[in-house]
């Protein structure tokens, strides 16, 4: 056995040591990212509803609305998700509202957690005029995305349809709350709060 000079021989453990050091750092930064990209996504979300309410002009209104939208439609799980929920939107555009239909059926099976699925079938389904159908869906969103004005907007919409008019000019005005620049602002009316509506109460 000869014996080693200086410099021969690494020093092994350190250098794994130190390896292990680097790595478990990057690790944890990584970890880190994770965990905080939610809150970051939130806190952006939160900005952008701020900014919403307080707009000047229906057209900077209309500016920060698309931001929040495209945030909605991109908090897809997955890209696969996201790309089937924008090619259902551009099958009902094109009027083709069973394809849509048929895509958001997987969407939401696939991602049942994703608001934008349930919101955009649930669109569909009252242009179908499946419109009980289309509330299910529209609360299964809200239940995801409680300030969903979109959700809230169909919601209002297929309420007062029914003549449900109470409970839909509620709803409607949660979204104008919400947004103040919304078209459906131009549905509300006024209604006088001292008087009751059995018929409104009575009704799911």
């Amino acid at each position: 056995m000869t014996c080693a000079r200086a410099g021969d021989a690494p020093d092994a453990p350190g250098r794994w040591l130190r390896r292990l050091r680097a790595a478990s750092g990057l690790l944890a930064a990584v970890i880190a990212a994770l965990v905080s990209a939610p809150a970051l996504a939130r806190a952006d979300t939160d900005a952008l509803f701020a900014a919403l309410k307080a707009a000047a002009s229906e057209r900077e209104a209309r500016a920060i609305e698309a931001e929040i939208w495209e945030g909605w439609i991109d908090a897809a799980p997955t890209p696969e998700i996201n790309a089937m929920t924008r090619e259902a939107m551009d099958k009902r555009a094109s009027y083709d509202f069973e394809g849509a239909r048929v895509l958001l059926n997987e969407v939401v099976a696939r991602a049942p957690d994703y608001a934008e699925g349930w919101n955009q079938r649930a669109f569909v389904l009252f242009l179908q005029e499946k419109y009980d159908a289309s509330l299910a869906d529209l609360d299964r969103a809200l239940a995801l995305e409680p300030r969903h004005f979109g959700a809230m907007s169909g919601k209002a919409r297929i309420l007062m349809g029914q003549g449900r008019m109470r409970l839909g000019q509620k709803i409607l005005r949660e979204a104008v709350a919400l947004h103040p620049f919304i078209q459906e602002r131009h549905m509300l009316i006024p209604l006088p709060h001292e008087r009751d509506t059995p018929e409104d109460d009575r009704k799911p």
